[in-house]
């Protein structure tokens, strides 16, 4: 152990040094923006919501504060494993052979966050680009299914390449196949070796360069493919390729120039997607879809159409479609339009690319195979996928960019469309957004069905685009355990809010019968998880006010809870503002003395809630 801290510190101080050179870009800028600082904050509190929110507009998930604490430290430090891995997820740096990555599992709180940091696989965080960036490297020599559209030839080799990538990477092969995209083939200058020709193409599809530029066969000396190097460049205009060719002996800079170049990459290929797919995605008519034709040599190099419509039994009021300044497809001029109109339903068609969409194993088996849309045609082929067009515009925009911003609203449609598509990161993407922004502690899945409190005194409920039931049906179907752990969590915080309602009862019962060949004494899985959190609740509401000693091993409170509530310090009850007149409700109605008291009575009616609800469904849990 004391090595190991030796081998830390001299490597530490090696990295700052080459660091304070400039040789190496600091992985842990030091970050003193009020948005850090709230980004800090709200990983001490564990604050998931917040946390997500901050992420998804920019903050800097790897800087440090003056203290030099991560957000990674922090959340490990407090205790908050939830947040420890959606950090992890989102591309916290925990580089094993790091300091902060030591300090990060030295400090954890418990064993439970410590093993996760410990197992937790190094080539997700380090470059979270990986996936995304292997597979546009893998295009270079991938036959099936057939991806390629122009084909390069050089002496006596041939490379398969695809216009997309190649115009987006550069600016001179954007010219050329804007100005001529039937292009086919591409004879290259026998003057240059071919040897550059590789290292370029490599460099442009995200591959590692080779050390040795010229193999043990090669006819050609090393200076030779530097000059080809050198004029490929500045034909293609390539200004960071000989950054990577020059950092090849070192590697730990050779991999901090190859994460740049990735990155900018993905800024190079979503430019070129929002111009082209999401450019020219056309809304047309659902029953005129097949009216449309789209020839093989376009202008953005599209090779398939994916099509995606609306949710059915929509109305469009003439009010709100005068407003937009739209009129409804179909109706020259808008003339007829009524109050109550049932507009045509519409489907959203985008020109997309089939290397890009292969990293769908759903699509990569369609186009492998014998289906239609493998087989050529006259036109494009126009691909029906079983979602509504937010949802594809969401996937597609991860297939081209690894970037999955969903909201909360559309989550549980991407869960299913991801599932349905096999694309298992998606998938993970869309269960965290509803388990981080919709925690159950953060409140921001707002109850749709109870707002509790006389009628006069209820205030409107705002509509949630997503509810609890919808939740756990999700997690039962595509088995998202997060989502499960999240739905037993979310329901028993406002378990008094549900008890009583049939579709709780029903959801009981559905869980319960999930267990085939249910022993009597057998448990139910879902009313377990909810009492573990309901114990959690109000045991994190009374650890502070001397009452944890008073829960047992289960989670129960032992003996008259108000008794000993009574019997507790003065200045226990001094920490509850009384704001009632001395006076606090039960769940029952029943006054009590305060706040304590009602939370323990609370605990105890919500239990023998349970119970009632097992004996009326005849269970036994």
């Amino acid at each position: 152990m004391v090595l190991r801290k030796h081998e830390l510190e001299a490597k530490l101080k090696d990295d700052n040094q080459l660091i304070s050179s400039g040789v190496l870009r600091n992985e842990h800028p030091l970050d003193l923006s009020p948005d850090f600082d709230a980004f800090l904050q709200a990983c001490r509190r564990g604050d998931l919501k917040h946390c997500q929110q901050l992420i998804t507009a920019g903050v800097n998930i790897n800087g440090k504060d003056k203290y030099d604490y991560t957000p990674l430290i922090i959340a490990s430090l407090c205790g908050h494993f939830e947040l420890v891995q959606l950090l992890l997820e989102s591309g916290a740096l925990a580089d094993p052979d790091s300091f902060e990555r030591e300090r990060a599992v030295y400090n954890a709180l418990n064993d439970k966050i410590r093993n996760l940091l410990l197992s937790y696989d190094y080539s997700k965080t380090a470059d979270p680009l990986q996936p995304w960036s292997s597979h546009i490297t893998s295009l270079l020599v991938r036959d099936v299914p057939r991806t390629a559209d122009i084909t390069l030839s050089a002496a006596a080799e041939s490379f398969q390449l695809h216009k997309f990538l190649l115009s987006s990477r550069s600016p001179y092969f954007h010219r050329k196949f804007t100005d001529a995209p039937e292009t086919e083939t591409w004879k290259l200058s026998h003057a240059i070796p071919v040897e550059a020709f590789q290292v370029v193409l490599r460099y442009l599809y995200l591959g590692e360069i080779p050390r040795d530029l010229v193999g043990p066969r090669s006819t050609v000396s090393e200076e030779e493919v530097f000059k080809g190097i050198d004029k490929l460049c500045k034909l293609l205009e390539l200004d960071r390729l000989w950054e990577a060719v020059l950092s090849l002996n070192d590697r730990r800079l050779a991999r901090q120039r190859h994460q740049d170049e990735v990155q900018r990459a993905r800024s190079q290929v979503e430019s070129f997607f929002q111009g082209t797919v999401l450019k020219y995605k056309m809304v047309v008519e659902t029953r005129k879809v097949n009216d449309i034709k789209w020839p093989h040599d376009n202008a953005i190099f599209a090779n398939c159409i994916l099509r995606a419509d609306e949710a059915e039994g929509e109305e469009e009021d003439a009010d709100a479609a005068g407003n937009s300044g739209m009129l409804p497809i179909g109706l020259p001029g808008g003339g007829g339009l009524q109050n109550g109109f049932k507009k045509q339903r519409r489907s959203v068609l985008f020109p997309v690319h089939k290397a890009f969409l292969i990293r769908s194993p759903y699509f990569e088996t369609m186009f492998s195979s014998e289906f239609k849309e493998a087989k050529d045609a006259e036109h494009l082929h126009i691909i029906k996928v079983d979602c509504i067009p937010e949802v594809l515009e969401i996937i597609l925009t991860f297939l081209y960019t690894e970037k999955a911003d969903c909201p909360l609203e559309f989550a549980l449609d991407l869960l299913y469309a991801s599932d349905m598509l096999l694309l298992d990161r998606l998938k993970t993407k869309a269960a965290v957004t509803i388990s981080t922004l919709g925690s159950g502690n953060n409140n921001a899945l707002v109850d749709r069905t109870h707002s509790g409190g006389p009628e006069e005194e209820q205030q409107e409920v705002e509509v949630e685009p997503i509810n609890v039931y919808d939740v756990i049906h999700a997690a039962w179907d595509l088995n998202v355990q997060r989502l499960e752990e999240f739905a037993a969590r979310y329901l028993a915080s406002r378990l008094e809010d549900y008890i009583d309602e049939d579709e709780f009862a029903d959801l009981i019962q559905e869980s319960a019968s999930r267990l085939k060949e249910r022993q009597e004494t057998d448990t139910i899985e879902l009313l377990d998880d909810i009492r573990y959190y309901l114990s959690e609740r109000f045991r994190l509401r009374f650890e502070d006010a001397g009452l944890e000693e008073m829960l047992d091993d289960e989670g129960a409170l032992s003996g008259n809870p108000a008794e000993e509530l009574a019997n507790n310090e003065t200045q226990t009850r001094s920490l509850v503002s009384d704001n009632s007149g001395g006076q606090f409700r039960t769940l029952d109605g029943a006054l009590v003395e305060d706040e304590f008291d009602s939370e323990a009575m609370n605990y105890q009616i919500l239990l023998g809630k349970i119970d009632k609800l097992l004996d009326r469904l005849k269970l036994d849990a």
